[in-house]
C-alpha cells in the first residue's frame, strides 16, 4: 500500500490544502449538448451533474439517489476547485456494464433464464475488486449505484485499487444446493470472460456466502490455468467475517471519540446473514448486548440479550439454505417472535441495519430516536435512505456510513495474509481519523458521510487527472 496522504495530498491540490488553481475551469461549459452550459458555484455544478444522470438514466431510481446524494457532498470541492466537476462528469459513467444471460437447469429439468450483470466501474488506483449479489434486489439500477458508491469507499481505503460490483437476479434461498451449483457454473462461465487475479476480482456480497463463492471458484478454476497472483488467492471466502467486524472496530472508534464504548451498549440488529451474525458476534468481545437478528419472516428479540451460545444456534439455523429466523424460538424459552409488532419499537442504544437497502427510512429514525437510540451503524450496502440521513442529523444521533464502515472485506482482500483483526482495527481507525479531518476541512464536522465521499473521490479524482481524458 502507498502512503495514504500521498495520493490525497499533493502540492497543488488536495483534502486540506486550499486548492489554489486558476480558475478558468469555471469559464468552461460543463456540457455541451445543447449549447454550453457553465456554472457559477459547486452547488450549481452538483445539480448540472444530477441533471444529466437524469437525462441518462431517469427510470433507474436507486442509482440516481445515489449520485444525487454524493453530489451534494461533493459540491464544497467544486467551489475550490472547478476542475473538479469535469472528473465528477466522467466518474459518473462505468468503464465498461457487462450485463449476460444465465441459463441453467433446476430440479426439475426445466431450463431457468437469470439476468447476470459485472459493472466495472472505475480502474484509475488498479485492478477492480468488489461484491458480487445475488437476490430479486439486483438489477441495472442498483448495481450501478453500489458500483458508484464502492468507487469512493475502495478509494478511501488507501489502497490502489479499483471499483467493481456484479451479481444476478436469483433468490438464492428457495433453491437447492444442487441448482445453486448448477447456477453459479453457468454464471461463472460468463463472467470468466472479464475478471482475473489481476483484472477484476469478485468478492462475497448480499446472498454470495462461502458456499456461493467456492462453487464460482471451483468453476473459474476449471475453465483458467491462472486461478492466483503472486500466491494469493481468487475468490477467496477467508474474509468472509472481516465487513462485519469491520463494522463494530469503526463504532468503538467512533463512541471512543465521544469519550464512550460499546460495552454494555443494547443493539439491535436488522438481517441474519453472515455479516449480521459477524456484527453479533464483535459485539459480544466487545461487552455489548445484541438484542435482536431478522429475516424476511419477522425478527426475533431476546430481552437478555443473545449471548454466545444462542449465536451459535442462530448459525446452525441459518446454515441451511432456506431457513427462517423464526425457527430459533423452538430453542430459547425467553426469545419472542414478531412481539412487539414494530421492530422499532423496542428500546436500544445503537442500531446495525445489516440487511435489505433502503431498510431504515426517516419514519424508522424518529422511532428509534424516540425509544433512546443514539446511533445507527449501517452494517448493509445503502441501508439508510437520504431522508432517513436528513432525519439523523436533524434528531442528533451518530451515523456510521456504510462507505466507511463495510470496508473491511477491501482491507482485508488487500492485505493477504497480514489480514489479522489487529491489522483490521488499525486500518479502520486510521481510514476514520481520515475521513474526520476532511470532514471538519470541508466545513461539515461530525459528518461522516460527506467526509467519506469527499476523501475517496479526492483520491481517485486526482489520480484521473494524470490520466487525460479516459
Amino acid at each position: 500500500m502507498t502512503d495514504y496522504h500521498e495520493n490525497l495530498v499533493t502540492k497543488e491540490e488536495g483534502v486540506h490544502q486550499t486548492m489554489k488553481l486558476p480558475k478558468s475551469w469555471r469559464n468552461k461549459p460543463l456540457f455541451r449538448r445543447q449549447g454550453d452550459v457553465r456554472f457559477k458555484t459547486g452547488m450549481e455544478a452538483a445539480n448540472l451533474l444530477v441533471e444529466e444522470a437524469k437525462r441518462r438514466d431517469d427510470h433507474e431510481k436507486v442509482y440516481i439517489d445515489s449520485v444525487s446524494s454524493t453530489m451534494q457532498c461533493l459540491s464544497s470541492i467544486f467551489d475550490r476547485n472547478p476542475r473538479y466537476a469535469f472528473i465528477a462528469k466522467q466518474l459518473m459513467e462505468p468503464e465498461r456494464f457487462i450485463q449476460f444471460r444465465v441459463a441453467w437447469i433446476d430440479d426439475v429439468g426445466v431450463v431457468r433464464t437469470t439476468r447476470g450483470y459485472r459493472v466495472q466501474y472505475n480502474s484509475s488506483l488498479g485492478p477492480y475488486l468488489g461484491e458480487l449479489h445475488f437476490g430479486g434486489h439486483v438489477n441495472s439500477g442498483s448495481v450501478k449505484s453500489l458500483g458508484f458508491a464502492s468507487m469512493f469507499s475502495n478509494g478511501l481505503t488507501g489502497f490502489n485499487i479499483g471499483a467493481a460490483v456484479g451479481g444476478a437476479d436469483i433468490n438464492v434461498f428457495d433453491k437447492s444446493d444442487a441448482e445453486m451449483q448448477r447456477f453459479c457454473q453457468s454464471y461463472m462461465t460468463e463472467l470468466a470472460k472479464y475478471i482475473g487475479p489481476d483484472i477484476d476480482q469478485p468478492t462475497m456480497g448480499m446472498g454470495v456466502g462461502q458456499q456461493e463463492i467456492g462453487y464460482l471458484f471451483g468453476q473459474y478454476k476449471r475453465i483458467n490455468l491462472k486461478s492466483s497472483s503472486g500466491g494469493r488467492p481468487f475468490l477467496s471466502s477467508s474474509s468472509y467475517q472481516a465487513s462485519g467486524h469491520s463494522v463494530v472496530y469503526f463504532t468503538e472508534k467512533m463512541l471512543q471519540d465521544k469519550g464512550d464504548s460499546l460495552k454494555g451498549k443494547r443493539c439491535m440488529i436488522l438481517g441474519s446473514g453472515k455479516v449480521a451474525r459477524s456484527v453479533a458476534a464483535k459485539l459480544l468481545e466487545f461487552g455489548a448486548i445484541p438484542l435482536t437478528l431478522s429475516d424476511m419472516s419477522g425478527f426475533v428479540y431476546e430481552p437478555d440479550g443473545i449471548d454466545e451460545s444462542r449465536l451459535n444456534t442462530i448459525d446452525k439455523i441459518k446454515s441451511d439454505r432456506g431457513a427462517h429466523i423464526g425457527r430459533y424460538i423452538i430453542s430459547s424459552t425467553t426469545a419472542k417472535f414478531n412481539d412487539p409488532p414494530n421492530m422499532f419499537d423496542i428500546p436500544c442504544d445503537i442500531c446495525f441495519p445489516c440487511g435489505a437497502m433502503n431498510s431504515v427510512d426517516g419514519e424508522t429514525v424518529d422511532m428509534l430516536a424516540d425509544n433512546g437510540c443514539m446511533a445507527v451503524i449501517e452494517g448493509g450496502r445503502s441501508a439508510v435512505t437520504e431522508d432517513a440521513r436528513k432525519s439523523l442529523k436533524k434528531r442528533g444521533i451518530l451515523y456510521g456510513p456504510h462507505l466507511l464502515t463495510m470496508s473491511g472485506t477491501v482491507i482485508a482482500s488487500c492485505l493477504g495474509e497480514g489480514a489479522t483483526d489487529a491489522a483490521l482495527a488499525q486500518e479502520v481507525g486510521r481510514i476514520y481519523d481520515d475521513v474526520k479531518l476532511t470532514a471538519e476541512e470541508f466545513n461539515a464536522r461530525g459528518d461522516l458521510f460527506t467526509g467519506a465521499n469527499i476523501a475517496g473521490f479526492l483520491r481517485v479524482a486526482n489520480r484521473m487527472l494524470t490520466h487525460g481524458a479516459v
